[in-house]
């Protein structure tokens, strides 16, 4: 991640202003790298992608300063290829591309370079974080939000995906990201994971409501855009029994503005998807910047922020089952308490599956798609190995991952979503005065559904 540090001093910095100094950028990393002046165009593509656009080839600088400037949304492909890193790759390693996207959205010509379809991309990034080479690179949104956090004109709110517990080490409090975040220039820092809560309750009232025999089931995690295109654009019959929730990002995207109508949020999580979800035709205008795990970690050590030595801000925003919704299970734990709660008499009893990973996801998907018996009526279906733990973008491996994501969980204090008095507190600035109205309430419905 050189050239994105690099590019995050520089800009941060004031120094760069125009396409020379894009080009002396270049050539420094020219010099750094030990490279050619035939891999100079890769470096440019690579500088374009750090700042968020898309890669030209062997263009030279041209109004990439000017896009920026003007900068309204990542466009798609979010997942583009740079040719020029196939070269670098060995025949055997060309060999494992031939096999293609685990999604089968790419193909792989022999020899030469991938081709991504995009009306059948996921986006789940597999094929980014399988390219040792570069060739195939996931746009990056920090660039753009430099102006707005250096302004300070402009309300920045940070939203953390729960997968975030012990990315940065685990000695690093989420406190200490928070206030970390703070020095960057962002107003502050929210946990999706009370979101997470607040779409729990929903889900559960939608549960109560919609299965009543012992032939119906529900389908979700909402949480997975990789899981619900998968449903959408395969198994579109299976898609009526989805449920019908935004994500945990989106929600606190929607409800953050609705109380500060002028502020921009930026979403951060481990997950590549998440950038086109930030765009998509039903949902743009919610998250106006994604970043990765991996991309924060650059910019606080390209920025000379040290975590460990920060005072923590520390607020306890979320329940136990929100904050486990980052790993495999979590969605069923946190509904199913609160269908216990609102409905301990349900004759149909809640029944989870919990799958993750495509091999499982398919599966299932195909099984009910033939109607064979699935002894469940809750399916929670995760796009990446171990959940959102699993991502692509995550810093830590996904046992790891889990682990700290059950004991953050288990930090709370608050056990379970219909417990948390932080929702009630945003509901009373809405008008409300009871929780179970986020079921009833026909404004906060369309805040939580797609």
């Amino acid at each position: 991640m050189l050239i994105f540090q690099e590019l995050i001093k520089r800009f941060w910095n004031g120094k760069i202003k125009t396409n020379t100094d894009l080009d002396s950028l270049t050539l420094d990393l020219q010099k750094r790298l030990e490279l050619g002046n035939e891999d100079l165009p890769f470096i440019r593509d690579h500088i374009r992608i750090a700042m968020g656009l898309e890669p030209t080839g062997n263009a030279s600088f041209q109004n990439e300063l000017s896009l920026v400037r003007n900068y309204k949304e990542i466009s798609q492909p979010i997942v583009a290829k740079l040719p020029e890193g196939c070269k670098y790759c060995p025949e055997d390693k060309r060999a494992e591309c031939a096999s293609g996207c685990k999604y089968e959205a790419q193909v792989y010509r022999r020899n030469e370079e991938p081709v991504i379809v995009n009306d059948k991309c996921l986006s789940c990034g597999d094929c980014v974080t399988g390219c040792d080479f570069g060739a195939i690179a996931d746009k990056i949104e920090f660039v753009p939000l430099i102006e707005l956090l250096q302004a300070k004109d402009v309300d920045v709110y940070a939203t953390v995906a729960p997968a975030i517990a012990g990315q940065f080490g685990d000695d690093i409090s989420l406190g200490q990201i928070r206030t970390g975040l703070k020095l960057i220039g962002f107003n502050d820092m929210i946990e999706v994971a009370l979101f997470a809560d607040i779409l729990s309750i929903k889900e559960a009232y939608e549960f109560n409501k919609l299965v009543k025999t012992e032939d119906d089931f529900f389908l979700t995690s909402c949480c997975c855009p990789v899981w619900i295109n998968l449903v959408k654009r395969n198994y579109p019959e299976m898609f009526t029994k989805m449920s019908p929730s935004v994500s945990p990002m989106i929600a606190s995207g929607r409800f953050l503005k609705r109380l500060y109508p002028e502020a921009k949020v930026v979403f951060i999580s481990p997950c590549i998807a998440k950038k086109s979800e930030a765009i998509d035709p039903d949902l743009k205008g919610t998250i106006d910047f994604v970043l990765s795990f991996g991309e924060l970690k650059e910019i606080f050590e390209a920025l000379e922020i040290d975590l460990k030595q920060l005072p923590p801000i520390e607020k306890d925003q979320a329940s136990f089952g929100g904050r486990i919704y980052a790993r495999t299970g979590g969605v069923s734990f946190s509904v199913k308490s609160v269908v216990n709660r609102i409905a301990p008499q349900r004759l149909i009893k809640f029944k989870a599956k919990k799958v993750d990973g495509v091999k499982d996801c398919k599966n299932i998907l195909d099984n009910l798609s033939q109607g064979k018996t699935i002894e469940a009526n809750f399916i929670e279906g995760m796009g990446c190995d171990g959940g959102c733990v699993g991502g692509p973008r995550t810093i830590i491996d996904k046992e790891a991952a889990t682990k700290y994501v059950n004991e953050f969980g288990e930090d709370s204090l608050i056990l379970t979503p219909f417990d948390n008095l932080n929702i009630m507190k945003i509901l009373s600035e809405l008008g409300l005065s009871k929780i179970e109205e986020i079921f009833t309430d026909e404004e906060i419905n369309q805040l939580l559904t797609r």
